[in-house]
């Protein structure tokens, strides 16, 4: 089974690099070679590999926990048909701890707190490592409103800020276009958030393959064709091209693939589905810059848009979310109703070039937080689940699945997140979310 999270069919970041020197080839006695440092395998060129960890799946949370892993001192195999792919080639990178605030997720903002406030140096490091830049900017959001009904909906959600103790201050509208003079005259008011920063997703997962070859993780491009189990342990997967890889602990880390692999315990499966991301992508010409100096959100008629200024002159707008199973077909409608909803917001954007649209797959779970760390079958780690927080927790994730491969346990800020949380008689974040489509909507979510 593969864990082909799709890139974008015109992407403009940068290809991934291929990484050089393959492995050795299995010891003549039949045992398995350990994975060879800084390797990028092609498929084919091994039969059998062994290592102390095989991560199944090369998006930013799959590297990120490959990179993380390798720190402490772990040979790391990272399978993947297409590595340094998945939803964050597709994703915005909004940094958004606090606007992402949904009721009902009180653990989840402490760890997406942990995790924001990490990123600044996650961020150096990375590019100190892989010798590229990141994307990295701190330069604050600001939700708006267009009319009175979003805009008592947003006074809500600053309510929600100031009960949690959170950063945001309230914007009348004029102030809201003075911080941003291309925003229309409509604009009813907002929350200015200097604390939810930006990242360019893109970058990051091609600074993680860098940085993952440089520590010597192997990169092997193929896809998990079944995980492998002796005596009711996860030993690690036979790949799609022969190879078999012999694992001391393997980590799932396909996205909204999680669930599907072949050879999963059923006690272990992942309980994920795909929810479907629209997003379209514009250019600002020097000649309009500066356009916008952050990231604006917006509820829009009850909709969610967001408009993400990149420091290169790109604005990443979106993002749809449907239901719609495995479908990542761009659609007029879904561009469409970005477009209008962007324009309404900001009228001078019709004027910007549009460059590519694209549609990525949230891997989402009944509480919209994610799976983390050893599951019920021995030998087995999950890293998925992330839904719309991917990119935000990629530092965290891979420092606690670093912390759980080596200690056997999970650090106390990711224990609420623990695979075994959907057991029966689990505790309080396996309850079914009967609020998730009003606190969604609180925020604007688009369906």
């Amino acid at each position: 089974m593969a864990c082909p999270e799709q890139r974008p069919t015109d992407p403009t970041g940068a290809a991934p690099p291929t990484l050089p020197a393959p492995p050795a080839p299995p010891d003549e006695d039949g045992g398995g070679s350990r994975a060879a440092e800084g390797s990028s395998v092609a498929g084919g060129a091994a039969t059998a590999l062994t290592t102390d960890v095989l991560v199944i799946g090369g998006g930013i949370i799959g590297l990120s926990v490959a990179w993380r892993a390798a720190g402490r001192g772990l040979s790391v195999v990272v399978v993947d048909p297409e590595p340094g792919g998945g939803a964050a080639r597709v994703a915005a990178g909004m940094l958004a701890a606090v606007t992402e605030l949904h009721y009902g997720e009180e653990a989840l903002l402490e760890l997406n707190l942990r995790s924001a406030r990490a990123w600044s140096e996650f961020a150096a490091e990375l590019s100190q490592a892989a010798g590229s830049e990141t994307g990295y900017r701190s330069c604050g959001t600001l939700a708006v409103a267009l009319d009175s009904d979003d805009r008592a909906q947003l006074r809500e959600l600053h309510a929600l800020h100031q009960r949690h103790g959170l950063s945001s201050q309230w914007l009348t509208g004029r102030e809201c276009r003075r911080a941003e003079p291309m925003l229309a005259p409509g604009v009813r008011g907002g929350l200015r958030v200097d604390g939810d920063h930006q990242v360019d997703p893109r970058r990051v997962t091609d600074a993680l393959l860098v940085a993952c070859g440089r520590a010597g993780v192997a990169i092997h491009r193929a896809s998990s064709r079944r995980l492998t189990l002796h005596a009711d342990r996860v030993t690690g997967a036979e790949l799609s091209d022969g190879t078999v890889v012999s694992a001391g602990a393997t980590v799932v880390a396909c996205g909204s693939r999680s669930g599907d692999l072949a050879g999963l315990p059923d006690e272990a499966r992942p309980p994920v589905r795909p929810v479907k991301g629209q997003v379209v992508r514009l250019r600002i010409p020097t000649s309009r810059a500066p356009f916008l100096s952050r990231t604006v959100r917006a509820v829009v008629r009850g909709g969610a848009v967001y408009l993400v200024p990149r420091a290169d002159g790109e604005l990443v707008i979106g993002a749809t979310s449907e239901e719609q199973g495995w479908d990542t077909t761009v659609t007029a409608g879904g561009v469409y109703e970005l477009l209008r909803d962007a324009h309404e917001l900001v009228p001078g954007l019709t004027e910007l070039p549009m460059t590519e649209t694209c549609a990525g797959l949230r891997p989402g779970t009944p509480d919209n937080a994610p799976l983390l760390g050893p599951s019920a079958v021995p030998g087995l780690h999950l890293a998925t689940g992330h839904y719309r927080n991917g990119v935000l927790l990629a530092p965290a994730t891979g420092d606690a699945l670093a912390h759980s491969l080596t200690t056997g346990a999970l650090p106390s800020y990711a224990a609420p997140f623990g695979p075994g949380r959907f057991a029966t008689g689990a505790g309080p974040l396996d309850q079914p979310r009967a609020g998730a489509r009003a606190a969604d909507d609180l925020t604007g979510a688009r369906r």
